[in-house]
């Protein structure tokens, strides 16, 4: 039986961007571009008519901003998948963004291998967020946290607790904490000299025993049980 390729729509402004995207996923066999456009309107109009699995959006485009245009495809369809590719690493892009209804947020700069596996992520349901943007949502999780403080801990500081250890092994808490630092699984397995597959697989192990979808969602599962300090 043949492959059912996920099929791809690019939203970006820029057109050297936009076929450099296609050679990459070109190369893929379960991946197809079905669709592509410079603006915010056309995008709009065309994912509701070709209804791709996912969609690349870019923030900053004419007519209708990136953000503008997710909202407008999330109110009309939720099954469309939507992955911000974007320039802009500061919170009030992100969280803009991941309110509007984005299954994700990756950065420009990212390696074309990570990008490839993200798009693989959120088509498959999970949502996927870049490890220096993850930084920030946790640090904005923290602000947040320390500003409905309700005093059970002395000095702000919660003591940690050890019920992590029913659920996770040792080396899946070793690897939460990393992942609570921001750390990317490249640096999480130079830093525990195993490989990043292991990595991986830890990381999809840690996902499915806290029933979450994404690492953002495991480390603040993990911070609202003290289980990790962010």
């Amino acid at each position: 039986m043949e492959q059912q390729k996920i099929k791809l729509f690019l939203a970006d402004d820029h057109t050297l961007f936009r076929q450099g995207l296609r050679r990459i996923f070109e190369l893929e066999d379960d991946m197809e571009i079905v669709g592509e456009c410079s603006d915010g309107e056309a995008a709009v109009g065309l994912v509701l008519e070709i209804k791709p699995q996912v969609v690349l959006m870019d923030i900053n485009m004419p007519k209708r901003t990136g953000v503008e245009a997710t909202r407008l495809i999330k109110e009309a369809d939720q099954d469309v998948r939507i992955l911000i590719l974007s320039i802009h690493d500061d919170e009030a892009y992100i969280f803009e963004t991941i309110r509007a209804g984005a299954n994700g947020y990756l950065l420009k700069d990212v390696e074309s291998d990570v990008l490839v596996d993200a798009v693989r992520q959120v088509a498959g349901g999970s949502s996927f967020i870049h490890p220096q943007v993850t930084t920030k949502l946790l640090d904005e999780f923290k602000r947040l946290s320390n500003q409905v403080y309700d005093g059970d801990f002395e000095q702000g500081e919660p003591e940690l607790s050890s019920e992590w250890q029913d659920i996770l092994t040792q080396r899946e808490m070793e690897i939460l904490k990393l992942m609570a630092e921001g750390k990317s699984n490249r640096t999480i397995g130079e830093t525990l000299f195993i490989s990043e597959k292991t990595v991986k697989n830890h990381v999809s192990s840690i996902l499915g025993k806290l029933s979450v979808d994404d690492r953002t969602q495991a480390v603040i599962t993990a911070a609202k049980r003290c289980w990790v300090k962010l």
